[in-house]
């Protein structure tokens, strides 16, 4: 037996159709194509003591000032938005960019946590958060129930 490499790309009738397909399947259009957007999420690392829960999340290039950390119930959110402008005049030409950039990444916390000692830091690109468990809130993993 042996493997054969299918095509699955339609036939071109002419270059011009190639290029458009490019274009409306591209980068330009992703949602369509399946091709990830130029914004993204954060990647976050979790991680388990025995005292706390600790999350990074790398998050270059921005300020501590554009993160806003919030507890709601048990939903803790990060939000971050971050914008950047930069104008360059001469005589003959005026230069403009500007580039935006924001996220949200929420996590459920489970109900052994102390809500009121949460902290958070944004040191060299990643903000970690500490997440403190409760020391008399530890739930029995297993009991016995009587049957009356």
């Amino acid at each position: 037996m042996s493997l054969v490499k299918l095509n699955t790309r339609k036939p071109q009738l002419s270059p011009l159709d190639s290029f458009f397909n490019d274009f409306f399947e591209g980068e330009f259009f992703p949602a369509k194509s399946g091709a990830p957007r130029n914004g993204t999420v954060p990647a976050a690392n979790i991680k388990e003591t025995e005292k706390a829960y600790l999350v990074e999340l790398a998050a270059p290039g921005m300020k501590k000032e554009d993160f806003k950390v919030e507890l709601n119930d048990d939903l803790l959110s990060i939000r971050a938005e971050h914008k950047q402008e930069k104008e360059e005049t001469n005589d003959r030409y005026t230069k403009r960019e500007f580039n935006f950039a924001s996220f949200v990444r929420s996590f459920r916390l489970p109900e052994e946590v102390d809500v009121e000692n949460i902290g958070a830091t944004y040191r060299d690109g990643i903000l970690n958060i500490e997440i403190p468990k409760q020391e008399n809130k530890v739930k029995e993993k297993v009991r016995e129930i009587s049957i009356g």
